[in-house]
Parts: C-alpha cells; sequence; structure tokens
C-alpha cells in the first residue's frame, strides 16, 4: 500500500513499466502461445465425466438385430436414388409408413445468391420426408430426432438404410417417453434448414418452403448420421456447428459412453485416442487433434446437419462412420445398438442437458478443456491491447466504410462482373472480394490529413489507442463466443498491434503487416488445415482451395446465418485497416 501511496514510488513504478512496456508485451504473448499449448498435454487437462444424473448409467440393454436388414433396405433405398436421379420421395414415404410412422412431406426451393461449384449448384429445389413416432407413455411434449441426409451417388445411403431399420425397431418398444422424429433430409443443409425454420415457424434466411403438417414435441436432442460405407473401422464424433456453436458436452461423453461399453472404435477428429501422454508423438497427437477443433470452430461452419440445430437451443451432434483400412470391424448391428442405447438415455432426460460445459476443447474424447482453463492464454495476448482510450472518428469511418463495400459489393457487383470479364458467378464474387480487400489499403493512407491533429505524435498515438482498445474488445467478443477464432486472430492480430508505428521500416512493416492480416491467416490456415489432416496440397492447389473457401464463407453467411464473413469484412479488416493507416502516417 505504501508504494501505491507514495507519489514518488508510484511515478518510479510507473518509469519501470514504461521502460519495461516492450519486454513485457514480448512475454506476455509468448506466455500466452505456451500455456495454449499446455491445454493439450494430459495433465493439465479435465477427464470427462457425466454431469446429468439421468444419463449417468450406461446399464440399459441394446437388442436391436437388424443390422443385415438395414444394410439391405439401404441398397434398396441406393437403387430408387439412382432411378430418379434424386430423393426417392415415394418409396420413402411408402417405406416409413409400413413401419408404423406418420409421415409428412416438405418441400423447399432456395436460389442461391451465387452458383455454389463446389456442389454444382444454383437454383435448389427439393424436398424433405420424415416420420414421427408418437411416445406412447407421455404427453407428447418432447421429441428426439434421428436425421440421415439423403446426398448425390452412393454417399450415405447405409445411413438411411440404418435410420428405416431403427425406425421399425423403436416402434416395437414401449418404453419411450418422448416422440422419435425420423428425418431423411434432401440438399443437406439447406434441407435441414428448411426443416429446421419450418419446425420452429420461423424464416431467417429467406428461404421457400411449405409448412410443415405434422409435429412433434418440443425438441430436446437430435443425432445426424453419415454413414458410406458397409464396412466400418470406427465412429467419428462431429461436434462443431454454425458460428463455432457447440453442444453441451454430455452429449459427446454419452457417445463416448456407450463406444466404450459396447466396444466400438471411437474417434475425434478422425483421431484415435492414445494413452502415451507422457511421450512426444502422444503430445502432438493431442495437439494436433485439438488444432483440427480450433480450426474446424474458427471457421464458422456447421461441420454436419447437427450444426443447424443448436442455434435453436437443440443440444446436436453427427456421429460418421469412418472406413480407414484398420483390421477392427464395426458391423450395422453394433452401430445400431450404440444408437438404440444413446436413444434410450435421451429418452430419460427430465429437461434440457445444462449442467456441463457448453465452451470447451478437446484433445481426445476423454478429456477436454473448459473455458475455465483456456481463457487466460487468450487473455495473456489481450492484455498486450490495454492502452486505449480514446476516440478517432475519420479513420474509424473511412475504415468500416471499406468494410462494409467488402460485404457489400462482392455478390451486388457479380453481374456485371461477369458481363465485362470472362470470369463464372463464383469467381466473379471471390475476385471482387479479393479486389476490394486490396483497393482498401490505398485508402487509409490520408485519412489523418483530414484530422486537427495531422502530422503530430500525438494523432498517430491516439488513433493507436483508439484500435488496440477496439482490437481488444472485438477479440475479447469474439473468443467468448467462438474462442478458436478468436485465438486465431488474436495470433497474427496481435503482434501487428504491439509493433505497429510510423517510426519503423516501411518497406519491411508494410510487408510483415500484409503477412499478418486477416486474408493471409485464412491463407495459412487452409495449408495449415491440409498438413494437420496429413494430405499436403501444392501452392496453386491451395490457393483455389483458398478461394473456394472465401466463396463458401460467403454461401455460409447467405445461406444460414454464419457470423464468419460479417465479423471479418466489418469488424476485423476495418480494425487491421486502422494499424495500416498509423504505418502510413506523414
Amino acid at each position: 500500500m505504501g508504494l501505491l501511496s507514495d507519489p514518488n514510488r508510484r511515478r518510479a513504478l510507473i518509469n519501470l513499466l514504461t521502460r519495461l512496456n516492450a519486454p513485457i508485451c514480448v512475454v506476455c504473448y509468448m506466455a500466452g502461445v505456451a500455456w495454449f499449448m499446455g491445454l493439450a498435454f494430459e495433465p493439465f487437462t479435465l477427464r470427462t465425466y457425466m454431469s446429468e444424473n439421468a444419463m449417468g448409467s450406461t446399464m440399459v440393454e441394446e437388442r436391436f438385430p437388424s443390422g443385415e436388414r438395414a444394410v439391405a433396405t439401404g441398397r434398396e433405398f441406393a437403387a430408387h436414388k439412382k432411378k430418379v436421379s434424386g430423393m426417392p420421395v415415394e418409396w420413402l414415404v411408402k417405406t416409413m409408413q409400413a413401419r408404423g410412422l406418420e409421415v409428412y412431406t416438405q418441400r423447399f426451393s432456395r436460389t442461391l445468391p451465387f452458383p455454389d461449384e463446389n456442389k454444382e449448384r444454383y437454383m435448389v429445389k427439393g424436398t424433405n420426408v420424415y416420420g414421427i413416432l408418437r411416445a406412447p407413455r407421455a404427453p407428447r411434449t418432447e421429441a428426439l430426432v434421428l436425421s440421415a441426409p439423403c446426398t448425390p451417388g452412393d454417399n450415405n445411403n447405409q445411413a438411411v438404410g440404418l435410420l428405416l431399420g431403427l425406425a421399425q425397431y423403436f416402434r416395437n418398444q414401449i418404453y419411450w417417453a418422448k416422440d422419435i422424429i425420423f428425418l431423411v433430409n434432401d440438399h443437406d443443409l439447406i434441407g435441414m434448414q428448411a426443416w429446421l425454420e419450418g419446425y420452429h415457424h420461423t424464416n431467417t434466411t429467406g428461404m421457400d418452403w411449405s409448412p410443415l403438417q405434422g409435429r412433434g414435441g418440443s425438441i430436446q436432442a437430435a443425432l445426424s448420421l453419415e454413414l458410406s460405407s458397409d464396412v466400418v473401422t470406427s465412429m467419428d464424433l462431429v461436434l462443431e456447428g454454425l458460428n463455432g456453436q457447440l453442444p453441451n458436452l454430455d452429449l459427446a461423453n454419452l457417445f463416448y459412453a456407450f463406444c466404450q461399453k459396447i466396444g466400438v472404435l471411437c474417434t475425434i477428429q478422425g483421431k484415435l485416442q492414445r494413452n502415451d501422454w507422457d511421450s512426444v508423438s502422444g503430445y502432438s497427437h493431442a495437439v494436433q487433434t485439438m488444432m483440427l477443433m480450433v480450426m474446424k470452430q474458427a471457421s464458422g461452419r456447421p461441420w454436419g446437419d447437427h450444426g443447424l440445430f443448436l442455434r435453436y437451443h437443440i443440444e446436436a451432434a453427427t456421429i460418421k462412420g469412418i472406413n480407414s483400412f484398420r483390421q477392427y470391424k464395426t458391423d450395422a448391428t453394433t452401430i445400431g445398438r450404440l444408437l438404440e442405447g444413446m436413444y434410450r438415455k435421451l429418452n430419460n432426460l427430465l429437461e434440457r442437458l445444462h449442467q456441463s460445459y457448453f465452451f470447451y476443447l478437446m484433445p481426445s474424447l476423454s478429456h477436454f478443456v473448459s473455458i475455465g482453463y483456456y481463457m487466460p492464454a487468450f487473455g495473456l495476448l489481450a492484455v498486450i491491447l490495454l492502452p486505449g482510450v480514446l476516440s478517432v472518428l475519420t479513420p474509424l469511418v473511412i475504415s468500416h466504410l471499406t468494410g462494409a463495400a467488402l460485404y457489400m459489393l462482392p455478390i451486388r457487383f457479380q453481374e456485371m462482373a461477369v458481363e465485362h470479364f470472362p470470369v463464372s458467378e463464383t469467381e466473379a464474387v471471390v475476385l471482387t472480394a479479393i479486389a476490394v480487400y486490396t483497393a482498401g489499403l490505398a485508402l487509409p493512407h490520408n485519412t489523418h490529413r483530414l484530422l486537427s491533429g495531422e502530422g503530430t505524435e500525438q494523432g498517430w498515438r491516439v488513433l493507436k489507442l483508439v484500435a488496440l482498445l477496439y482490437l481488444a474488445v472485438l477479440l475479447g467478443c469474439t473468443a467468448l463466443i467462438n474462442f478458436s477464432l478468436g485465438f486465431i486472430l488474436a495470433l497474427t492480430l496481435v503482434p501487428a498491434a504491439a509493433f505497429v508505428t510510423p517510426h519503423v521500416p516501411k518497406v519491411l512493416s508494410a510487408f510483415v503487416l500484409v503477412i499478418l492480416s486477416p486474408a493471409c491467416t485464412l491463407l495459412f490456415s487452409v495449408f495449415f488445415f491440409q498438413e494437420l489432416q496429413e494430405m499436403p496440397v501444392s501452392f496453386l492447389d491451395g490457393w483455389l482451395l483458398y478461394l473456394s473457401v472465401i466463396s463458401q464463407g460467403i454461401l455460409d453467411h447467405f445461406l444460414y446465418g454464419s457470423l464468419v464473413y460479417p465479423l471479418i469484412a466489418l469488424l476485423v479488416y476495418p480494425c487491421w485497416l486502422l494499424f495500416w493507416n498509423i504505418l502510413f502516417w506523414k
């Protein structure tokens, strides 16, 4: 207390902190990175456990017997799908009705803002088919969903067959206390979005869809099933949803518990569980698994049909069958019993899943990192940005107008670009975005001349204070919603914000600042993600993939409401432009 109350000592402390500002910033940055990398070390993580009492025991007897019949049904579904070149609606309706379900269909259509070249679609029309198994022992106020997307070619036929097999088996059981909805959605995420909007009487994306004629109760949980092979060596759990949302951790714990009980080989991010955590290779494996989750979550896109349920506060996950040519094999009967056990436990819920974590990272299925463990890593990075208190209007306005142009012009100018240049509509959107982004670099050079303090030390210092405070708040809010995205942005933007002044070498600093820009961060992330998946690509292939990621990000925003593209265009990019303006302050 004496140190703070004595003016001389307080002044000496301030002077000391001022002199040590740069070393302290470097130490904080390195400590933040080291803290984050240490999160994958098993002694620093928490072992998963079931928080929900109603799901605490797996002592139920799974008896699903019809795996072979489900595989045959999947082949029949594939034949009818090939015959009609799409969703075999009539066959599905008759098959579900034969299994005793209340069957309904929903038509939908959506014109994309520009063609999706990855899936070769522009005007999308389709039909969802769903059947409801009414609960025989309850007032039918709650429901569970099991879905399987109808995808082109030979993909996911086995999942639809197993879904129909489970529907027939569940129909003969009397212990269900919740409605169970069996949904086969057309056109993957677009069909799922149409069905969810129809079920909840909302229309957030402007899609055209017919009203649902049949509904169950309030949906408590959902699982989406993806099986594309008769031979399955492991079951992979996919958690990442729209805008980085994750389901309640108890849903992942339930999957892991039944895999352990039944003897199913289970993975997350396609990675097997390893026990040699104290070895270099074991730690590297855990880091790779956690970083894959970080990269997927930071993308903001739903990595399965389950990702759209989360925006409606419905806990959901995708269970994906993987054939990796391991010696271990899992048949359809075993997978059916895994799903049966999970639905029987979800059937026991008295309230929505809420007792476990919603913010977490998983280096393995048996361990997790809670928000209380990973936020200090972000805090050590963000603390570097704290000295910022004033506002400078003109650079902020010009930078944000540039960001607004980046957000709006790619879609609005695509027709003009196609008319004047030999490019497709998708290429026009992506190239327009890149052109606006690049043109923005020329604008901020002279914004400070409009300020009253032009050409002074005080002018650029005030602007940097504002930019630092802006960035700190922006990254902090982003990390609370989507930690992975916030951390990746902090890794590149914090060094840029820390070193930039008008007095550093211009050419070298401009090069470094561009390397640390949001666009280059995305480019590096694309290559890094491919390396993590052990599928490295050449620079040309990586560049084409980079352009594809940009177009998909814009599509995800306009189709499903993903917030990553507007976040980058309207907030992150303008904030980065402020530091670009500071560098070229005259």
